[in-house]
């Protein structure tokens, strides 16, 4: 998943950390993050805490994140890594597995998100739940009500999927992420056939729903929808739930009046979460699990979902999260609504080519 506040990737020194000769005196962590993922004060509050230095670099794209780590001798200690990635990462060597012993704060995580994170962690042994979220419906209330009536199926994909209801919605602009690895799967489970298929009549099923539908998408991008949305632009995207969080806030700031939402819909969607990893070349193991032990602490973590507007996978920090955003259930879905969520897997080389394959086509329209 490639994060919606992204604006440029690069290494940010910590206010008064930097790179010098007392770093090599004394230990410290060094975190490989998406870029503004994470409260501007918990690096910070860590070091005045336990004296250890902080470094923060950043990525903008999984795909970056991966090579970087797959060539080794990084620099890096902790991560923060896609669920979906997990197993390239495992099966490469890349990651040290965790010592629990040193992870005191262990027992605040949710058993039921930790379920999801082992279909790609089998054993939870190498990765510790930090955001999480899902891919679903962002809506501009008002315009799509207008537009298809007070029936509108917001809480169904039919909405996005039924020509009639999508050609309708295009009068007002229907955004879609530019993400294979999020909307194919989806297509293909509102199909009923396996969201992580390698049958290739599968993925020609899914072309197919997605080229009748592709006359009604104004675009496909994964960051333009946010303005877009609070301004008016469009009226509903197909995008993370952050995203639309995001968008809510810009049109909340600018005072325009317009009421925004996201909705999961209940067929189920794709669900994804990242998670703090070390690195097995880490540097300063210990320092490393020293800071995921502190971003396991409820009140560390309660400030990342509230700056972000994501989730996070720590049930005792649930009543230090906002009210509005732990009330959502676009954001904290209930145990029926968790149940229909499924995790993006990686799938052979041969069936991702097939993927981009489709999602060229459908990108190009014919």
């Amino acid at each position: 998943m490639q994060f919606t506040r992204l604006l440029h990737a690069g290494v940010f020194l910590l206010s008064g950390f930097c790179m010098s000769p007392s770093w090599a005196e004394t230990p410290g962590v060094s975190l490989y993050n998406w870029y503004d993922f994470i409260a501007p004060e918990a690096p910070k509050d860590f070091q005045k805490e336990t004296g250890i230095p902080m470094v923060l670099d950043t990525f903008d794209n999984s795909e970056v994140m991966q090579s970087k780590l797959m060539v080794g001798h990084t620099g890096y200690d902790v991560v923060v890594a896609t669920s979906d990635v997990l197993p390239n990462l495992i099966k490469a060597g890349v990651l040290q597995e965790l010592d629990r012993s040193q992870l005191g704060n262990w027992s605040n995580l949710d058993p039921e998100l930790l379920a999801k994170l082992a279909v790609n962690d089998p054993g939870n042994r190498y990765a510790v739940p930090y955001l999480w979220g899902t891919t679903g419906i962002g809506y501009d209330v008002d315009k799509v009500a207008e537009v298809m009536g007070p029936d509108a199926p917001v809480n169904s994909w039919d909405l996005i999927f039924k020509e009639e209801n999508i050609a309708k919605l295009s009068q007002c602009g229907v955004a879609m992420l530019d993400s294979p690895g999020e909307i194919i799967p989806i297509a293909l489970h509102y199909l009923g056939l396996p969201p992580d298929s390698q049958n290739p009549d599968d993925y020609r099923k899914a072309e197919a729903l997605l080229l009748k539908i592709r006359p009604y998408i104004t675009y496909f991008d994964s960051s333009k929808f946010i303005t877009d949305l609070a301004n008016g632009n469009i009226c509903a995207v197909v995008a993370w739930a952050g995203g639309v969080f995001d968008a809510k806030v810009n049109a909340e700031r600018a005072h325009n009046g317009r009421k925004l939402a996201y909705n999961i819909p209940h067929e189920g969607t794709s669900v994804w979460v990242e998670s703090l990893v070390l690195l097995k070349d880490a540097p300063h193991p210990q320092q490393g699990l020293d800071f995921i032990n502190y971003m396991l602490r409820p009140e560390v973590i309660a400030k990342s979902s509230n700056y972000l507007g994501y989730p996070n996978g720590n049930k005792s920090a649930t009543a230090l999260v906002d009210q509005s955003l732990r009330e959502n259930p676009g954001a904290y879905p209930s145990a029926a609504t968790m149940a229909t969520l499924f995790p993006g897997q990686p799938l052979p080389l041969k069936t991702e080519r097939i993927r981009t394959r489709v999602w060229s086509k459908v990108k190009s329209g014919v």
